[in-house]
């Protein structure tokens, strides 16, 4: 079974387990702090997905990584779960799977702010409230910076996306000169 197929069963499952437990945005935060630990450290996840080292050894490592970060009981034993069929590889694609869901129930749209480089905070709240007024929605922006955009930036909100970068003007001008 693909990544993407295990991440999807096991988000529809947290996501319905944190719905009915009022935990929702919890799990999500929870699982976000898990999957950076885990997606930093290399020998985390050798430990976590090596067939070699025994389950009761992966279970205690797992148990104390959880318990130290303060994970949900139950979203702790979803994940103990998950190591014990060999699923910890989803993980990453869980948590994405997973905030997607909790964003379209708790109204939540996600913006994707590209810059040259960053910008004043002022500019990331104006693009949260214009875009949450025009959808009525809850606006979260994520911030990212790409130095090759040379100036400008790159706004994309689910499937649509408004380049207004110097690399994306030039890119048109050089397709334009091309086609002439």
């Amino acid at each position: 079974m693909s990544h993407a197929a295990i991440a999807d069963r096991y988000a529809r499952a947290l996501f319905e387990l944190g719905v009915e437990t009022g935990q929702l945005d919890r799990f999500t935060q929870q699982l976000k702090a898990i999957a950076e630990v885990y997606s930093s450290s290399a020998e985390l996840r050798h430990a976590l997905n090596n067939p070699v080292i025994a389950d009761k050894q992966r279970d205690g490592l797992l148990r104390e990584l959880t318990g130290r970060l303060g994970t949900a009981p139950l979203l702790a034993n979803a994940l103990r779960l998950m190591a014990a069929r060999r699923r910890l590889r989803a993980l990453p694609d869980l948590v994405t799977r997973l905030t997607r869901l909790a964003d379209g129930q708790l109204g939540v749209l996600r913006a994707t702010v590209t810059s040259a480089e960053p910008l004043a905070e002022q500019y990331y709240e104006q693009i949260a409230r214009v875009l949450g007024q025009k959808t009525q929605r809850t606006v979260v922006v994520d911030r990212q910076v790409d130095p090759s955009l040379i100036a400008g930036v790159i706004t994309r909100v689910g499937d649509t996306v408004v380049d207004g970068s110097l690399k994306g003007r030039l890119r048109e001008l050089e397709r334009q000169l091309l086609s002439a």
